[in-house]
């Protein structure tokens, strides 16, 4: 049986917080006026298993994504989503995660982050439900964590 989620919003506003801090020396602040965006967006997702299942996925625009990559390895930001990109999306996708995993979430196993790109794309979670969605607002841009469980779903 799936263990119980005891995340409160502030728990993975730390979390995202201390990840981009640490890595990017970004500050991010939660926001409640941003909505995401219709269009072309950059989604990372690691998904968690074992006493725990869900995922975390983090989501933003390609030109936010090419921002980020550049703050995190210190470089200047590529014109267009490249697999650098998409390694630093998968990355902060798994950091956040994985710092899910060791303070809230004991028991609980990481997949390989996936990241996806497009407009059209669409990652359909079966039989879950979002327990959290954020935005941020960063220097560089709007970007969403969202945190979905199948906890009370069956």
């Amino acid at each position: 049986m799936p263990a119980t989620i005891s995340t409160a919003p502030d728990e993975l506003t730390d979390i995202v917080q201390a990840v981009f801090q640490t890595m990017m020396h970004i500050e991010v602040a939660p926001t409640l006026d941003i909505p995401p965006p219709r269009g072309e967006m950059v989604t990372a997702a690691v998904y968690l298993t074992g006493a725990f299942q869900g995922a975390v996925l983090l989501h933003c625009p390609p030109w936010q994504a090419c921002g980020l990559a550049a703050e995190f390895l210190k470089r200047t930001p590529p014109s267009t989503v490249d697999d650098d990109v998409l390694d630093v999306m998968g990355e902060l996708a798994n950091m956040v995660a994985g710092n899910l995993k060791c303070t809230l979430l004991p028991g609980t196993h990481l997949s390989i982050p996936s990241v996806t790109q497009g407009s059209d794309s669409t990652i359909r979670l079966c039989g879950t439900r979002p327990v959290q969605r954020t935005a941020f607002r960063t220097p560089l841009g709007p970007i969403w964590v969202t945190m979905f469980t199948n906890q009370g779903m069956r």
